[in-house]
């Protein structure tokens, strides 16, 4: 029996590839040989320190995205529907506070990522599915209840999310993705004879498969596996 390899998943609940590559790094977490390891960062940081620039800013390439996440939606089995004013959602409100909240689920949770699984998914459901807030403490409230976190418990994240620790936490991941080499997200990054592989975005799958020495079964693992 070899060693499980852990796997590091950088993501920001702004962006829609982001969720792509997460839903399938969950699903292949009892497939592959892996332990994956979540990592809420805030992707402003990384863009700025890398100097890149997001594709919503470059009208060739936010035309490209509107449709390419619908294809993607549709082939990865995620319900990504584009919000009416992604610019807004995006760069205008952003994500700061919704990662903050994040890190603040997961710094309180013991024994796994569960609930910042959860959470994560709900607000990616919010702005990515139902053209909905997730800048407001109602709403981050109303993604947790929906995760299944107790209201006690969501009030104590929230008074955690403002706190110094949790600031520093969010910049440390980030920063640890600067380091890995990151200039956007998604960015899984795979442990390899103690050595890490960084894969950016959500179309390297097969190759990460490969560098890891386990198979590409599709994007619903599950329903291939059951074929075989």
């Amino acid at each position: 029996m070899t060693s499980r390899k852990m796997v590091e998943l950088f993501y920001d609940v702004v962006s829609p590839y982001s969720w792509l590559a997460f839903e399938i790094m969950c699903r292949y977490r009892n497939v592959w040989n892996i332990d994956l390891k979540l990592r809420p960062a805030f992707l402003g940081g990384v863009m700025q320190a890398a100097g890149n620039k997001p594709p919503g800013l470059v009208p060739n390439k936010f035309m490209y995205m509107t449709n390419d996440l619908h294809r993607l939606g549709d082939y990865f089995d995620v319900p990504l529907k584009p919000p009416a004013d992604p610019f807004e959602a995006m760069f205008e409100k952003g994500s700061l506070t919704a990662m903050r909240f994040v890190t603040a689920v997961q710094e309180r949770e013991k024994g796994g990522d569960g609930q910042v699984e959860k959470v994560s998914r709900e607000l990616w459901r919010r702005i990515w599915s139902e053209d909905k807030d997730i800048t407001l403490p109602a709403s981050l409230s109303e993604a947790a209840m929906k995760a299944g976190i107790s209201a006690s418990d969501i009030e104590e994240a929230m008074k955690l999310s403002t706190s110094k620790e949790i600031k520093d936490k969010l910049k440390n991941s980030t920063q640890d993705a600067i380091d890995y080499g990151a200039f956007g997200f998604p960015m899984v990054v795979c442990h390899v004879h103690g050595k890490p592989l960084m894969f950016f975005g959500s179309d390297r799958f097969e190759v990460m498969a490969h560098c890891i020495g386990e198979k590409w079964l599709g994007p619903k693992p599950d329903n291939a596996a059951a074929k075989l």
